[in-house]
Formats: C-alpha cells, sequence, structure tokens
C-alpha cells in the first residue's frame, strides 16, 4: 500500500454536551476530500485519541471510513503502551473500515532497540493491515534513528511506510537512503516543502485539516518542480505550520479550523482553551495564511 501526497490527521469534533459531533466530523471529512486530499488519519494525536474511549474510538474511525465513501484511504491511530491494546484498536479499526494503522513506538516506557522491534512486530503480526511506523520523540520519548526504521522495516513484514516526525529534514534523506523501498512521509508541518524536496513521498499534516487546498497546492508544485509557486504558499503557511510541533497544536488548529470554515469547537480536558496570547498568536497565522498569494 502507498501513501502519496497529503494526508490530514483529522481532529475529533465534540458537541456542547462534550459528546463526539459525528455530523461534524464528517462534514470536515467531506470538505477535506473535496480540497483535494488523498486520505485521512484517524484517531491520532490531533484526534485526541488518548481521551477518547474504546468506543468513541470506533466511532471515530467508523465515521470517517463512512465519510470518505471510499475516495480516499482512511489510516487509524493505535498507539499505545502494550502490544495488546494496540492490537485491540487495529481490529476495530479493521472492522470499521480502516485500511492502514500507524503506531507509534510503546507509550510510557523508552524501550530499546530490541524491545521496540518485539513491539512492532507484535502489533503487526495481530492485524493484517498495513502499518505506518510513527517516528515522533516529543509524542513517545523515543527517537527512532534511520538505522532501526531500516530494521523495522526488514523486519516486520507489516510495516510498509513511516511517518517522520524528529523536527530534522535531513532524517528524510537518511531514511531513504538505509531504506530505499520504505515509504516516508513527512510528519512535522515546518518542513514539509523540505521533505518533498527530500524524496517523502507524502505529508501526514496537522495544519492540513485547516487549510487543506494550500497544502495540495504546496505538495503539487513540489512535484512538479515549481519552487516559485510552492515557496509562495509555503510562506503563507508557516506561521500556521509552526504551531504544529508545540503542546497545544490540537487547541490551535481546532481554532484555525473554526476560523476558516471547517468544525473545531471545543477540546477535552486535560487540554485547556487557548488563553489570550494564544488566542493572539493563531489569529496571526490565520491572517498570514489568508494574505495575497505573491508569485
Amino acid at each position: 500500500m502507498r501513501f502519496p501526497g497529503i494526508i490530514p490527521a483529522i481532529t475529533t469534533p465534540f458537541g456542547p454536551d462534550g459528546a463526539i459531533d459525528v455530523a461534524a466530523l464528517e462534514a470536515n471529512v467531506n470538505a477535506l476530500i473535496d480540497a483535494g486530499v488523498q486520505g485521512l488519519v484517524a484517531t491520532g494525536t490531533m484526534g485526541e485519541a488518548g481521551s477518547l474511549t474504546t468506543e468513541e474510538r470506533r466511532t471515530v474511525v467508523a465515521a470517517a471510513v463512512r465519510a470518505a465513501d471510499g475516495r480516499v484511504p482512511v489510516i487509524a491511530g493505535v498507539s499505545s503502551g502494550t502490544p495488546e491494546t494496540s492490537i485491540a484498536y487495529a481490529r476495530d479499526a479493521y472492522d470499521a473500515g480502516a485500511e492502514a494503522i500507524m503506531c507509534l513506538p510503546p507509550l510510557g516506557y523508552r524501550g530499546d532497540a530490541r524491545e521496540i522491534i518485539a513491539f512492532y512486530r507484535a502489533v503487526g503480526a495481530g492485524t493484517n493491515l498495513p502499518l505506518m511506523a510513527y517516528n515522533n520523540p516529543e509524542a513517545s520519548g523515543i527517537d527512532l534513528p534511520a538505522e532501526l526504521i531500516a530494521r523495522l522495516y526488514d523486519e516486520v513484514d507489516q510495516v510498509v511506510a513511516v511517518k517522520e516526525c524528529s523536527g530534522d529534514a535531513r532524517r528524510i534523506a537518511a531514511i531513504i537512503a538505509a531504506a530505499p523501498s520504505l515509504e516516508v512521509l513527512v510528519g512535522g508541518d515546518d518542513w514539509a516543502l523540505e521533505g518533498f524536496a527530500a524524496g517523502a513521498t507524502g505529508w501526514v499534516s496537522g495544519v492540513a485539516v485547516a487549510a487543506p487546498a494550500e497544502c495540495v497546492e504546496l505538495y503539487e508544485a513540489a512535484r512538479a518542480g515549481e519552487l516559485e509557486r510552492a515557496r509562495a504558499v509555503y510562506q503563507r503557511m508557516l506561521p500556521l505550520a509552526r504551531l504544529d510541533m508545540t503542546p497545544k497544536l490540537v487547541q490551535y488548529f481546532k481554532g484555525a479550523q473554526d476560523a476558516l470554515g471547517f468544525a473545531g469547537g471545543p477540546v477535552r480536558a486535560p487540554r485547556l482553551e487557548l488563553d489570550e496570547a494564544g488566542r493572539a498568536v493563531l489569529d496571526a497565522a490565520v491572517a498570514a495564511l489568508r494574505a495575497p498569494v505573491e508569485v
């Protein structure tokens, strides 16, 4: 399975009562697909997966699959602290119609290379879905160097791709050199253009939940080698994209969704809404995105 193009990591809208707003989630999915995205990730960090019950996770994945209606693949985040829990999430995702899973190294424990490979091997063996490894040291506490990612690809049959989110744009080229057949996707929003230039085939994106058309334009311009056009849209996006690798990324991107015609809405505890300073940062980033394009 391949994962080219723009793949938003979708948010989970909540209603005033705190329940999942399924209609809003489905409306977001339809709007993202209409904007040209090529896939979706549900129940990831952006989806506040850590605050969802098992049944709510099923609801989110099923709603995304239903709304996508076969137009783009839905990838389900299954990160957890144990292989058994991730396998259970993966099986639920399969039953809901997801076409692949994405998983961080085991949460809550900084395993060594042997333990990390064993974790991914167990998760892969527990499902027949393709597996996208997810390297995000900020989220998991573990950095997967290029050599270890190459070992995962060599030793775990289900691992077919990696979402690379170390924050080091040089890592894309290093992974491609270590595992030429492994599909590498950008995982950090403020080095997407650099990642495409280095050979990434796609982008699992937070900013795409609020600016999907701009992300698609960036991807298409980069693929076509139209660097001036790519740089122009990238500069408009960067103030918002730079909010991705921050603790309040969910608050920022849900707020951006509300400002840009999508359904963001409230966040769940332990997150709190943005304070005045955070709101000012978001407003400035949205204003930059709306600025006229100059090529």
